[in-house]
């Protein structure tokens, strides 16, 4: 029997990330039916992450202070603001629709980089973003609407989404001398506070329920999506870590494959000639900037 490659089991890690983050409206959307609104299940889920993380950390003792990178707290309110509009939009959404929405982040990363990072677009950058918004323009308009504007809470939830996880991917490379420990929990931090905040706010405005479903009716797939998640942070690490940066970026986009070939086949989207054209616009961008990304490797 022959041996597993180092960058075939890097690929398995980041396709399993991808896998999980592709299939994961289908248990947001199960727990909402069971009576936890996805704001709840993403504030416990987070929790869940971030306990388990700060818990390890501590015991081997590289539990560290965020003292020195004040950036940690922005990077804690992006990656939070990313979960809780990706996590709400494929819930309460077209699922295709919304990872197509929310992958105009090459797009936005554009606009981030030359803001956050001081890094001025090139010819090819604003043709990636001219394309994505092109795509964006083609699935928003419908021929109801004379402007294509978002037309429902998913469309506003998956543009924010994929915007601010622009910004935190962005503010990664800006805290690449943070301790990566203190980075990860920055972002899963993020998750259950902005979720948690999310929630309080929707209860406040009555946009959240509060839910009377038992606990033990969605406790285990709450924990289900913790571990998932969990397991899939840590591929995603063990992968990036061994792959070119433009190597991780395209197997990352099978996300929008595995989340659209099972949101079809279990009727939680339909095909749209005009989502069709106009996400191959988005795709497309997302394509040249991995092409991009290559040629600065």
């Amino acid at each position: 029997m022959g041996h597993t490659s180092p960058k075939s089991l890097a690929v398995a890690g980041l396709l399993f990330n991808a896998l999980v983050w592709g299939v994961c409206w289908w248990p947001f959307k199960q727990l909402e039916a069971l009576g936890l609104h996805p704001l709840w299940a993403t504030a416990l889920v987070y929790a869940f992450v971030f306990a388990s993380i700060a818990l390890w950390l501590w015991r081997s003792g590289q539990l560290q202070g965020w003292r020195g990178h004040p950036g940690l707290w922005l990077l804690l309110l992006a990656s939070g603001l990313t979960n809780v509009g990706f996590n709400w939009a494929v819930t309460v959404g077209d699922v295709v629709r919304v990872v197509l929405l929310f992958y105009l982040m090459p797009a936005w990363s554009v606009l981030v980089a030359w803001c956050l990072l001081g890094d001025k677009p090139t010819p090819m950058a604003l043709l990636r973003l001219l394309l994505a918004l092109v795509g964006l323009f083609i699935v928003l308009k419908t021929p109801e609407t004379p402007w294509p504007v978002p037309e429902s809470l998913a469309d506003v939830l998956a543009l924010m989404g994929g915007l601010t996880f622009a910004i935190t991917n962005a503010l990664l490379l800006k805290l690449k001398d943070a301790p990566s420990a203190s980075r990860t929990l920055a972002m899963f931090g993020g998750g259950a506070v902005m979720a948690t905040l999310a929630a309080v706010v929707g209860l406040a405005t009555g946009v959240v329920a509060v839910g009377d479903a038992p606990a033990w009716t969605w406790l285990p797939l709450v924990a289900l999506l913790a571990i998932s998640f969990l397991l899939g942070n840590l591929a995603l690490q063990y992968g990036a870590a061994r792959l070119a940066a433009h190597t991780t970026a395209l197997v990352m986009l099978s996300e929008v494959l595995f989340a659209s070939v099972s949101s079809v086949l279990l009727g939680a989207a339909q095909w749209e000639n005009r989502t069709l054209w106009g996400g191959s616009l988005i795709l497309l961008a997302a394509l040249l900037s991995v092409t991009d990304t290559s040629r600065k490797d």
